[in-house]
């Protein structure tokens, strides 16, 4: 059991983040589980969703992440398949900077 003030805080702390990353954690697994149990485009945007996120919160590692992306976009199709998430992807974005600069 912690003693001092700043201990007391780090446990807390540490179980607070705990809850948080074993949550990301459970939801990317389920989503790709769904992904894996029918592998169609709209599972597998919702999987590599949950994976960049898992990533930036530093769940995964980014070539884990990577591979397991590869990995999907070739169950369903392959190069075709990624390019036009890329496509879309780079639209979206565009359109983004494009509101936010006239603002």
């Amino acid at each position: 059991m912690p003693i001092s003030a700043s201990s007391k805080k780090s446990l807390r702390k540490s179980i607070k983040n705990r809850k948080a990353n074993l949550f990301l954690k459970n939801k990317f697994r389920d989503l790709v589980k769904k992904f894996l149990a029918k592998p169609n485009l709209e599972n597998m945007k919702e999987a590599q969703s949950m994976l960049d996120k898992a990533e930036k919160n530093g769940i995964l590692h980014k070539n884990k992440v990577s591979r397991m992306k590869s990995q999907m976009s070739k169950k369903i199709g392959g190069e075709a398949v990624v390019k036009k998430i890329a496509k879309k992807t780079v639209k979206k974005v565009i359109k983004k900077t494009v509101k936010k600069a006239v603002k």
